[in-house]
């Protein structure tokens, strides 16, 4: 794929821009004036995206279609109403996300469901690797951490602007969530997170965004249609020789639904065989995504061209 074709279809060129200074703003102005107070706000800005971001639309309007069509469900197919209403789903984890980076999300809101018991695991001498999504608010792992455990939690993520991002999280009073940029898996940064599951410091990832640079993809049956997934986060578990679990975290009624699931005990391969076990995680992850979508439908934040991005490289 050409540079020109990437930067004008990959969910990077729409976001990075503008991102922090946005974030940073909108996390001052929300200590200043208030959740209730920006809250009018935000929905404005929203529905200014969503008026004015016909890529966005569309892109929300194929999700919907491809998961009606998928779960055979009618009552899922998409309208101008319920996509806008996946926009203001996003506003609403926006103001959701300024909470639990500024501490002030209530631990009686989060249920946790976690049959396996794999929140005892956060005792555990060494870390492990949660893979979060876009489907929900994977922030929330930070109050997870803090549910009668105090361990820190490192988000990796693509953002060129971790560090900065990190300055945000030390003014916002989050002491325990750090943002990792992994964009390059270089051995400087293998070090570093090796070192930090032996300090029994937890990582979590999204395992449904592709970076920008050097990406390693596989293509996955996503709701019935192929689509790009990283190999990043079963590389990750495999060089780094931990255990793979997923984590959701879904908002009913406004409580959030934490979803502790046991995945991968172990992720390894012998010579020659990597890319086929890579290949068959990815497909196993796409597979429990698909199934959670159907759970909080509308509560999916990917708002770029998530099915065509496998046609370009």
């Amino acid at each position: 794929m050409s540079e020109k074709a990437a930067a004008g279809s990959h969910w990077a060129a729409h976001r990075e821009r503008g991102s922090f200074a946005l974030m940073k703003l909108t996390a001052w102005a929300v200590r200043l004036l208030g959740r209730r107070t920006m809250a009018p706000l935000l929905y404005l800005i929203v529905l200014y995206f969503y008026l004015f971001n016909r890529s966005a639309r569309q892109s929300a309007w194929q999700y919907q279609q491809n998961l009606a069509t998928y779960s055979s469900r009618a009552d899922l197919a998409p309208g101008w109403r319920s996509v806008y209403h996946q926009f203001m789903a996003f506003t609403d984890a926006l103001l959701d996300k300024l909470d639990v980076w500024g501490g002030r999300l209530a631990l009686d809101r989060l249920v946790l469901h976690d049959s396996a018991n794999l929140h005892a695991d956060l005792k555990a001498p060494r870390g492990q690797l949660l893979v979060g999504s876009h489907l929900g608010n994977l922030e929330i792992c930070r109050a997870l951490a803090e549910m009668g455990r105090k361990v820190k939690m490192n988000v990796l993520v693509h953002t060129r602007h971790a560090e900065q991002f990190n300055r945000l999280l030390d003014e916002s009073g989050a002491n325990n969530l750090r943002l990792i940029q992994v964009s390059d898996l270089d051995p400087a940064i293998m070090m570093e997170l090796s070192h930090r599951l032996d300090q029994g410091e937890w990582l979590a990832i999204a395992g449904d965004r592709v970076p920008l640079q050097g990406a390693r993809i596989a293509t996955a049956n996503f709701l019935g249609q192929p689509a790009a997934f990283p190999q990043g986060p079963w590389l990750l578990a495999g060089l780094l020789q931990c255990p793979a679990n997923l984590l959701f975290c879904l908002k009913h009624a406004g409580q959030f639904h934490v979803h502790l699931e046991p995945f991968a005990d172990r992720v390894e391969w012998r010579r020659g065989q990597r890319d086929a076990v890579v290949q068959a995680w990815v497909q196993r992850y796409a597979d429990r995504l698909a199934a959670r979508c159907l759970e909080a439908p509308l509560q999916w934040f990917n708002f770029y061209p998530f099915w065509n991005t496998h046609e370009q490289r």
